[in-house]
């Protein structure tokens, strides 16, 4: 399927996603003041996670269902596939890579899909048994 939109429209339309403080993100960090775990958001960390836990040395990362391709959520896309599907493949193998690398330096690395904040105290158990 062809983009119905303009390159100038689609290229505004995306400038408008946010990549730090997604809701997500924002609900996350919510649970974890009201469970008063200390962290910190966006950590200075080659990878990039999205929060550190300095007590367990773990770093989490909070995946969207559709950029990171979550097994149980993901639909493909309609419009621009070939676009989409490489650029989902790539931040896949970044992931990978990133998790790897973290786990080399002796970090324990949670990942998190957006749809499981909704079950915040499996998340919360999770965190507390690394």
């Amino acid at each position: 399927m062809v983009d119905n939109v303009s390159k100038k429209q689609r290229s505004e339309t995306m400038s408008k996603i946010k990549s730090k403080w997604t809701n997500p993100e924002r609900k996350f960090h919510n649970y974890l003041k009201s469970y008063k775990i200390k962290h910190k958001m966006y950590p200075k960390i080659v990878g990039n996670p999205d929060v550190f836990l300095a007590e367990e040395n773990a770093v989490v990362f909070i995946q969207g269902c559709f950029w990171h391709k979550c097994p149980k959520h993901y639909r493909q896309p309609h419009s621009d596939k070939k676009y989409w599907l490489e650029k989902i493949k790539r931040n896949i193998a970044r992931d990978k890579q990133s998790h790897k690398f973290l786990r080399q330096q002796g970090f324990k690395v949670l990942i998190i899909w957006e749809h499981e904040l909704k079950d915040i105290e499996r998340i919360i158990n999770k965190i507390k048994s690394i």
